[in-house]
């Protein structure tokens, strides 16, 4: 695992009134290499990505981008900061193509307003990056093919292209084999494997076969605080976590 930090948090808190959703969290997410974070339903998990791409504005603390503080920015800066956000559920235009869909989501990285309905097919530099991403998620063959007529494995595999499409650093992927199936799952990690070489992606995934394979680093998460981090084996052996787990039904580490 790279050494290099690329995104992190100090003393990160979100609260709702008097709810602690996000309570002291203090982590660091390193480049190349792909931080899996766990936790029973309600720990926070999703706010914490929200808070990490701009979303949310935290209560308290502090997020780090490459040394700069950014909790303060507006939400697109993250994006053109390079930190790119994929959704629980698919976040696709239907009715676009492949290729019109990444090209909305490079747009959202160089600027500018942009049409759906009135493409400019002439801007080169948009178009490359769509199709750049579409190669590197497997569906160069779908570029013309419109969304809604390809299948829910590829449909997730699209919204990671868009994602890819925004020229990132980090990726931040909540859920993204959620509704799958074992094959259709496979090719997700598989895709996430290959795409860790080259990313800082924090991945927050209730599939924990998937989390366990892919994770170099580990975070738990429970009732919005930080309970350990670690390896898979050292956040499998913790006394704590297995406290925390027990009697979460489908839910074990």
């Amino acid at each position: 695992m790279s050494q290099d930090i690329v995104l992190q948090t100090e003393g990160l808190c979100k609260y709702w009134g008097g709810l602690k959703a996000l309570d002291n969290m203090n982590l660091a997410f390193h480049d190349k290499s792909l931080h899996g974070i766990v936790g029973p339903n309600g720990a926070g998990k999703s706010t914490l990505l929200n808070m990490l791409c701009g979303a949310y504005k935290p209560t308290s603390g502090r997020i780090l981008h490459q040394g700069d503080a950014i909790e303060d920015i507006r939400g697109y800066e993250f994006v053109r900061r390079g930190i790119g956000r994929g959704f629980q559920k698919t976040n696709i235009y239907p009715q676009a193509t492949c290729l019109e869909n990444c090209c909305v989501a490079a747009q959202r990285r160089t600027g500018g307003s942009f049409n759906i309905f009135a493409m400019r097919n002439r801007d080169k530099l948009l178009i490359e990056m769509a199709d750049e991403a579409l190669l590197r998620v497997g569906l160069g063959h779908r570029r013309d093919t419109v969304a809604a007529q390809i299948s829910y494995g590829e449909q997730r595999q699209l919204e990671i292209a868009m994602v890819l499409a925004t020229a990132p650093s980090v990726l931040l992927l909540d859920e993204p084999m959620a509704g799958m199936g074992h094959e259709e799952s496979r090719l997700i990690i598989e895709l996430l494997q290959t795409l860790k070489t080259d990313y800082c992606i924090v991945l927050v995934e209730h599939d924990m076969d998937a989390v366990f394979e892919l994770s170099d680093q580990l975070t738990v998460m429970v009732n919005g605080q930080h309970l350990v981090t670690g390896t898979v084996e050292e956040v499998r052996n913790d006394v704590r976590v297995k406290e925390a787990y027990l009697g979460q039904g489908d839910e074990v580490i």
